[in-house]
């Protein structure tokens, strides 16, 4: 799961060892607005560096792993755990889980930073494995990636709820 040759793995160590200037780049990316020259800068350095090849990228995959990168300048990685439990462990309320599983397209775009920030301020660090296929897939028109998306939506909610359960049981 958090094998060394995974981008989202290999992209959160960059990023973590990135000298401050870049992580800082990296965080002020606006995902959801045009790249501007010098963010595309950072995130390529950031991209190649985790062995992605983004030269022969669409407008919108640059969009995605810039919300990718973006996020993980915001609140780290952290692959041990799963991402349901971590958005429960750190307090996100239900409506707002609901909310970001439910968001398409710019709506998820908008949300996700919120709850990464969220989450940071609490000191827990997302599962970019179960989070980044999410943001890949999340606006998908094929079949294939509606239904990876679905998947993955289901698995973040069913974690969220089983630990939600169990602090409540406690």
């Amino acid at each position: 799961m958090s094998e060394p040759s995974s981008p989202y793995t290999a992209l959160a160590s960059y990023i973590h060892r990135a000298d401050p200037g870049e992580k800082a780049a990296l965080a002020r990316l606006s995902p959801d607005q045009p790249l501007r020259p010098h963010e595309i800068a950072a995130l390529s350095r950031a991209l190649l560096s985790a062995g992605l090849a983004p030269e022969t990228w669409r407008p919108a995959t640059w969009r995605r792993w810039a919300l990718i990168a973006h996020g993980m300048a915001l609140a780290g990685h952290d692959g041990a755990g799963r991402l349901g439990s971590q958005l429960a462990r750190a307090g996100v309320a239900e409506s707002r889980v609901t909310k970001l599983l439910t968001a398409r397209g710019d709506a998820f775009t908008q949300l996700l930073p919120r709850v990464l920030r969220l989450l940071a301020s609490k000191d827990v660090r997302p599962n970019w494995h179960d989070l980044g296929p999410l943001v890949l897939t999340q606006d998908s028109t094929e079949r294939d990636g509606i239904q990876d998306a679905e998947q993955i939506r289901l698995r973040i909610a069913g974690m969220y709820f089983s630990e939600q359960a169990r602090k409540a049981a406690a």
